[in-house]
């Protein structure tokens, strides 16, 4: 299946092609490298000139050319969440925007959610691993969920308390952690904490706050088979992204299948992407599996 967006008030792809793509966050546009873009772009150079911040890729050093005194960084309004957008030297501006179907799937299940103990309505406990600036994490906070978010760098993780707190979520129930995803799970395990549902946005190759090696083909079957470990009796969801690995999206359905295979859901996953404003085509931007609980 495929899951896309179309603009949305401060934000819209507005061409791509030629390995590149031009894209506005707010008030400003920008162009950056995109691989998947191959194929003519349509709009003339002159408009691709106008962007406010051009992200440069040669053999000496990466940089952001910017334009017309942009600050360096502004906050936008997406997805019923604000983010402050802050480009980087990797060419990351700390949102991934082809994620608000994700949001939406995942605030929903949420919403429906009812547990109930000793006549208590419990919120449901959700991990998101690798969680970067915490989009994931603030729409299912903003949900009613209780969230862990967990990601080895410091800088992610001070990013998304930021983004929480723009978000009116400062207040909410997350805990922000700085860990090694591994090493994370298996003490929760030793714990006993169990999780209702499960993000996770795991990278080809990466390293953890004590430099701890994470590589995605060695790595990753043990790391579902702890996340088996903290599910609860009855999850809710489980939701896969993949972005730079390589692998097809059938990869992680098929894990998803053996890792659920005890309970009853539905599996989905495919391809996000982002539909040009005025020339309709798809911007192929990653892909996902994802597993929730039958109703």
């Amino acid at each position: 299946m495929i899951l896309k967006i179309i603009k949305q008030n401060e934000y819209e792809l507005l061409d791509s092609g030629e390995g590149k793509k031009l894209e506005r966050y707010g008030k400003y546009i920008l162009s950056r490298p995109d691989p998947e873009a191959l194929w003519k772009i349509k709009l003339s150079n002159k408009e691709w000139d106008k962007c406010d911040l051009e992200f440069s890729r040669n053999v000496i050093k990466n940089k952001w050319i910017i334009k017309n005194g942009v600050s360096k960084s502004w906050v936008i309004d997406y997805g019923n969440l604000k983010f402050s957008i802050k480009p980087t030297s990797f060419k990351h501006i700390g949102l991934f925007p082809e994620q608000l179907p994700n949001w939406e799937w995942m605030s929903k299940l949420i919403k429906n959610y009812e547990l109930t103990i000793s006549g208590e309505k419990q919120k449901p406990k959700v991990l998101n691993l690798f969680a970067y600036t915490g989009g994931a994490t603030l729409a299912c906070a903003k949900a009613g969920a209780e969230v862990c978010h967990v990601d080895s760098s410091k800088n992610a993780v001070e990013w998304a308390r930021l983004n929480a707190e723009l978000s009116g979520l400062s207040g909410a129930p997350i805990r922000w952690l700085i860990e090694d995803v591994i090493l994370f799970l298996k003490r929760e395990i030793k714990r006993g904490r169990k999780y209702d549902a499960i993000i996770m946005d795991p990278p080809a190759f990466g390293h953890g706050p004590k430099d701890e090696l994470w590589k995605i083909e060695e790595d990753f079957i043990n790391l579902l088979d702890l996340c088996k470990q903290v599910l609860s009796s009855d999850p809710l969801f489980i939701l896969i992204n993949g972005y730079t690995a390589g692998y097809s999206s059938i990869v992680y359905e098929n894990n998803l299948s053996d890792l659920m295979i005890d309970y009853k859901g539905k599996i989905e996953g495919g391809e996000l992407v982002i539909e040009e404003t005025k020339n309709k085509r798809l911007l192929p931007c990653g892909i996902f599996a994802r597993w929730s609980k039958n109703n």
